[in-house]
């Protein structure tokens, strides 16, 4: 995706409602997918700002107002907003976490506003984790299917588990292969848009250190990622086009 095109979608994704309104333009993944990563940055760097002011949204909360107004004035997912509440209310987070996925612990009219929140919270929900396990799963199986149907042999995480390997790629190929002529040990699955924030933590935190190891690889955002991503040395990018494409395996090697 260009990044003009890119900049102005993650803009107008401003809430939910958004996605629906989107949904006919753009698939329905990718939208979840950039909300939720919106969502967790803005939520970050947002969280110690709503803190401070926890004391006085408990205030709020017990003289009538309802936890989606609040959630709404302070700017905050509905169910993070419930969190903060409960929690400055004397909760612990375990406890917390047990009425979000038991609501009838609770007296009836907290249990009815904590299912509209949970309703209105597509990133922090259980139904959401929910979802965003299903993307991962959905790429990875992705990924073992276009590497299955070329007959190209690899370990996977499982199989990887208990060695001495501490970090491990999705894929470890048995052999190296070539993808668009470049040489590749690895494929790492990704169900996140690789825009730029996305990219730069992946690479730190997995992917320089997989070519350290291995040797280079390849990232596959499933979702989408910019076309103009700066890759570090032995790190290659393609989002699910990657598909339609052939690995070479040694002595098979074309010219690009």
């Amino acid at each position: 995706m260009k990044f003009e095109e890119y900049k102005e979608l993650y803009g107008s994704l401003k809430s939910v409602k958004d996605i629906k309104r989107l949904s006919g333009t753009y698939d329905e993944r990718l939208l979840d997918t950039l909300f939720t990563q919106k969502t967790n940055r803005e939520v970050k760097k947002n969280y110690y700002r709503v803190k401070k002011n926890s004391r006085r949204m408990l205030s709020e909360w017990t003289k009538g107002k309802s936890i989606m107004s609040i959630s709404e004035k302070y700017g905050f997912p509905p169910v993070l907003t419930a969190m903060m509440l409960f929690l400055e209310d004397g909760a612990s987070k375990k406890e917390f976490w047990s009425y979000i996925n038991d609501p009838d612990l609770l007296e009836k009219e907290v249990a009815d506003e904590i299912r509209e929140a949970v309703e209105n919270d597509i990133v922090y929900s259980p139904d959401a984790n929910v979802r965003q396990k299903e993307r991962g799963l959905w790429g990875e199986d992705l990924l073992h299917q276009w590497l299955d149907g070329q007959k190209i042999k690899y370990r996977t995480e499982n199989d990887l588990r208990g060695t001495e390997t501490v970090k491990t790629p999705d894929c470890l190929l048995n052999e190296p292969v070539y993808y668009r002529g470049n040489k590749i040990c690895w494929v790492e699955s990704k169900a996140s848009f690789g825009d730029n924030v996305e990219f730069k933590i992946n690479s730190r935190k997995q992917l320089i250190p997989y070519t350290e190891l291995f040797g280079p690889g390849l990232v596959v955002y499933w979702v989408g990622c910019l076309d103009d991503l700066e890759c570090p040395e032995g790190v290659y990018v393609c989002d699910r086009s990657v598909t339609e494409e052939k690995l070479e395996k040694k002595g098979e090697r074309s010219v690009y």
